[in-house]
């Protein structure tokens, strides 16, 4: 066995000895959130947690996730998803059912948005159902959706990011804390950051999406070619 089977085996023991030893029962730290959810500028335990208490969790995230955009955008050779090579279907019905579920999903996104103060819901979410609209508008071959510039991109991608950046400087200077939300301005800080969040996890989705067809695209071209030369 190599170096690397023993430490991956060693791993593997300590988490499943750690989680063997778990109490039975355990209070956890539900009730200590539930006495600063007042505070937390959120009515919805899981959006304090999120977007408060452990706020630098999902700044993390959100980073993991542009990341992983621009690696992909970095295989398909740049900023640039090259959204019109993508639309191939011409069915009507589908252009036509997604022309209809587009709104529909749109509102059902905001709503999500909104609601994640004080019921299930949030920029994860919302962002989730705005990148799958988006996602079967690219499907469908919808125009519109072939006219975004480069530099839009780039802004709806890093967006997120950035808000979430200058909301912690921002609490840093008034507060002295990285995001230490006022409580007095707590909730309107929460949705200055989901708002601009939720757009750019629905344009990470999308890149994503477009990144991984133009690279599978780019490699059975490759193969192709290589078959052909043979």
């Amino acid at each position: 066995m190599t170096i690397g089977g023993v430490l991956i085996a060693a791993l593997v023991g300590i988490v499943s000895y750690a989680i063997w030893t778990l109490p039975a029962q355990s209070a956890g730290l539900a009730d200590a959130a539930a006495a600063e959810l007042e505070r937390s500028g959120v009515s919805n335990p899981v959006t304090s947690v999120l977007l408060n208490y452990r706020a630098y969790d999902t700044l993390l995230e959100v980073t993991v996730l542009w990341l992983a955009v621009l690696a992909a955008m970095v295989l398909v050779g740049g900023w640039s998803t090259g959204v019109g090579q993508i639309s191939e279907t011409q069915n009507p019905v589908l252009r036509g059912l997604v022309r209809l579920l587009t709104p529909l999903m749109i509102l059902v996104s905001g709503y999500l948005l909104w609601v994640g103060g004080h019921a299930p819901g949030g920029a994860f979410q919302a962002g989730a159902v705005l990148g799958s609209a988006g996602v079967l508008l690219l499907l469908a071959g919808v125009d519109w959706t072939r006219k975004v510039p480069p530099w839009g991109e780039r802004v709806l991608l890093t967006m997120g990011l950035t808000t979430f950046m200058v909301v912690g400087l921002g609490d840093m200077l008034l507060e002295g804390v990285f995001l230490e939300y006022p409580p007095a301005y707590a909730k309107w800080l929460i949705l200055i950051i989901e708002a601009p969040s939720g757009l750019s996890i629905a344009a990470a989705l999308i890149a994503l999406f477009l990144g991984g067809r133009l690279r599978c695209r780019h490699i059975m071209s490759e193969q192709m070619s290589d078959e052909g030369v043979s």
